[in-house]
């Protein structure tokens, strides 16, 4: 195969990091944050909130410093969102992530790695991680890192605290509710299922996509590029290229793709909020749902369409946004 996705470079490069298994000296001596991805289908039931507090102790006494926490699709929601939490991470000076991921099957996966005090917030250098089956077990694991690890955290928090959920956002500025002009002019890129650079690693540890093997990704990534194929065929006239890897702004450029298809999938009312549209009653748009856009990547804008056109049904939402591009 010509091209060999990123994502599944990043995944072999995280495991092998991973099996060296070491703690990150940060996470003895400064300031942490916790993103929680929690799979609504695990029992026994309970949301990320819920899950923040109890793992919050076990956390302290392996010798932490969690001065907030987070639900990681929140920070994940776009890249935009992603980098102004990256920045208000820095202004607090916080030094390393933990990230605690509960599956569907209830399997908890704790990583823990340096911050990387950008847009990126981790990488895939690797970090420390272990897995356990309950939150007593995972519980015992953390007390037991305590017992055989100083640390130099003393004023801890004793409970848990979740800041603000819009800290960071800084969205909002580069969406525009229209259409982008001169699609039939340039190629329009069409990333694929784990066409993405160091951005978009945080997103591997969503509760839906972690532990994830390569040969799963690929055939995912087959199957979306079917469908996507299929519908741009029909409802898209102009020059696509389909990306199965990561390329950056400059080299799409320079081979004539100045506009990439882009896709959200969070709560509705996130959604809005994050491109800056007014929403009434956002505590109702609860929904998962998944929004197409358009960055032109010359004038780093996104073009959301002059309707609002999200669907739960992602191919639903692919086709209602091309068929708005045709409106002016």
């Amino acid at each position: 195969m010509k091209y060999i996705s990123a994502f599944i470079i990043v995944l072999i490069l995280f495991h092998k990091a991973n099996g060296q298994n070491m703690l990150p000296e940060s996470f003895f001596d400064g300031k942490s944050v916790v993103l929680i991805s929690n799979s609504p289908q695990a029992q026994p039931s309970m949301d990320w909130k819920t899950l923040s507090e109890k793992i919050h102790s076990p956390l302290v006494a392996a010798g932490a410093d969690p001065i907030g926490y987070y639900e990681l699709e929140d920070i994940a929601l776009s890249g935009e969102v992603q980098a102004g939490y990256g920045d208000a991470f820095s202004k607090r000076k916080v030094a390393t992530i933990i990230l605690l991921t509960r599956k569907a099957n209830g399997e908890l996966v704790l990583n823990i790695t340096p911050f990387t005090k950008n847009k990126n917030i981790v990488s895939n250098s690797g970090g420390w991680n272990t897995a356990a089956n309950s939150l007593e077990e995972l519980s015992t694991t953390l007390e037991n890192v305590g017992k055989s690890n100083p640390s130099k955290n003393y004023l801890v928090l004793e409970v848990p605290e979740f800041p603000n959920s819009s800290e960071g956002l800084t969205t909002a500025k580069g969406f525009i509710a229209k259409n982008p002009l001169n699609l039939e002019v340039f190629k329009l890129g069409v990333p694929l299922t784990g066409a993405v650079g160091e951005e978009g690693f945080l997103s591997t540890f969503r509760y839906d996509l972690l532990g994830k093997s390569p040969e799963t990704v690929l055939a995912e990534q087959n199957a979306e590029k079917a469908e996507i194929e299929s519908i741009l065929k029909n409802h898209y006239s102009n020059q696509v290229e389909y990306l199965t890897e990561y390329r950056t702004d400059a080299e799409l450029i320079a081979n004539r793709v100045q506009f990439v298809l882009m896709r959200l999938e969070a709560r509705e009312g996130d959604l809005m909020k994050s491109m800056g549209l007014e929403v009434e009653n956002i505590e109702e748009k609860t929904g998962i749902v998944v929004k197409y856009y358009i960055r032109f990547l010359v004038r780093n804008e996104n073009y959301i369409g002059p309707k609002w056109d999200a669907h739960p049904n992602a191919q639903v939402a692919l086709r209602q946004f091309l068929e708005n591009l045709k409106k002016n």
